[in-house]
């Protein structure tokens, strides 16, 4: 019976082991990746020595794709860099979901994650973020309000997961 529980513990790690270390893939700052899904607003997949790698958009959080402006926002990243070649800006992070934690630039120079904030398509993620340029791009949207500021009451993405998982 142990051995078998031992086999069993031992196959396990040596899965989980071969899973993160399959998402941590050599990325490089100044090259740039092919986008080849984009899973939502703030989520995207490159193509990196042909291995897919799930890159998180760092400082930002878009509506979930059921919330309001949740597909606006997913069609927005889509417009920007789906088929496209960009770059990735930021330290080599990862979540706890194995994605890569970056901004994006695509090959017009345009930052992504920037991008979004600015047309009202994302918060500025605080909880994660202390940046102050993301606090100013999301002020201004508020100010504009444009898109998810247009709501008498946005409800914040991280507020709309907890309510779900207490439905659950």
């Amino acid at each position: 019976y142990e051995m078998k529980v031992l086999k069993y513990i031992t196959l396990f790690c040596l899965l989980m082991s071969f899973g993160t270390f399959a998402q941590k893939v050599n990325v490089k700052e100044n090259i740039y990746y092919r986008v080849v899904k984009v899973r939502d607003g703030d989520t995207v997949v490159l193509l990196v020595d042909n291995q897919e790698l799930p890159v998180r958009l760092s400082h930002i959080d878009t509506p979930e794709k059921k919330q309001a402006f949740g597909t606006k926002a997913k069609q927005f990243t889509s417009n920007l860099c789906f088929g496209k070649k960009v770059r990735i800006s930021g330290k080599q992070k990862y979540d706890r979901y194995n994605r890569l934690l970056a901004e994006i630039i695509n090959e017009n120079g345009i930052n992504i994650n920037k991008e979004l904030v600015k047309n009202g398509l994302a918060w500025h993620y605080k909880r994660y973020s202390n940046s102050v340029e993301y606090s100013r791009l999301e002020n201004e949207a508020r100010r504009k309000r444009i898109n998810i500021w247009s709501d008498r009451e946005p409800l914040a993405p991280w507020d709309y997961r907890k309510l779900r998982r207490k439905k659950l």
